[in-house]
């Protein structure tokens, strides 16, 4: 006789399809997974006959998901509509994914040496040593090419060092660091 676990482990990944159709998240549907499949075993432990285990599985899965849905009913009659609105708020994801777009293509138009410096250290976490050694070069070299690289980065994507701002301002109203830029003044 096939041992139960075992022919319920063949059915998770179509449970998790269906459980992440019926919930919309991967966690929720993770969670309801693994409540369906601890019902299913408890079922089984106690010598229930079960003909169609696939079909039984999904049924538990659904009537979960349905008791959950039931729940939350029960649990938002008591919350205001303003907490939901909130609890269920999440940033949009666009701009970090154009700013990383931004930085994939600025790391393309880099000089190779640069980019592969900065690719061992900033990104695969290298020492300089290591880094040095990979690339053949002394760990000056390397860390000569990761600034070059850092500042290449920032020019390609359009994002000034910290205290290049002030030297700008400066440049630009011929005073000290402090003092506000012309076009703020007119408008103070």
């Amino acid at each position: 006789m096939p041992n139960p676990k075992d022919s319920v482990l063949e059915h998770i990944s179509g449970l998790r399809r269906y459980a992440l159709r019926l919930s919309g998240n991967s966690v929720d549907a993770d969670d309801l997974v693994q409540e369906s499949l601890s019902r299913a075993l408890m079922r089984q432990r106690k010598n229930a006959e079960i003909r169609n285990l696939r079909a039984y599985l999904f049924s538990v899965l659904h009537n979960t998901h349905v008791d959950r849905m039931a729940e939350r009913r029960r649990w938002h009659e008591n919350v205001t509509e303003a907490f939901l609105e909130n609890s269920q708020f999440c940033p949009a994801s666009q701009p970090d994914r154009l700013a990383l777009y931004e930085v994939a293509k600025a790391l393309d138009a880099m000089p190779e040496e640069q980019r592969h410096a900065l690719l061992l250290v900033g990104y695969e976490g290298l020492s300089y040593k290591e880094s040095a050694a990979i690339l053949g070069v002394p760990v000056g070299t390397v860390m000569s090419r990761l600034s070059r690289a850092r500042d290449t980065l920032r020019r390609l994507t359009n994002r000034a060092p910290a205290g290049q701002a002030k030297k700008r301002r400066r440049r630009k109203t011929g005073g000290k660091p402090s003092d506000p830029p012309e076009d703020s003044k007119a408008r103070a």
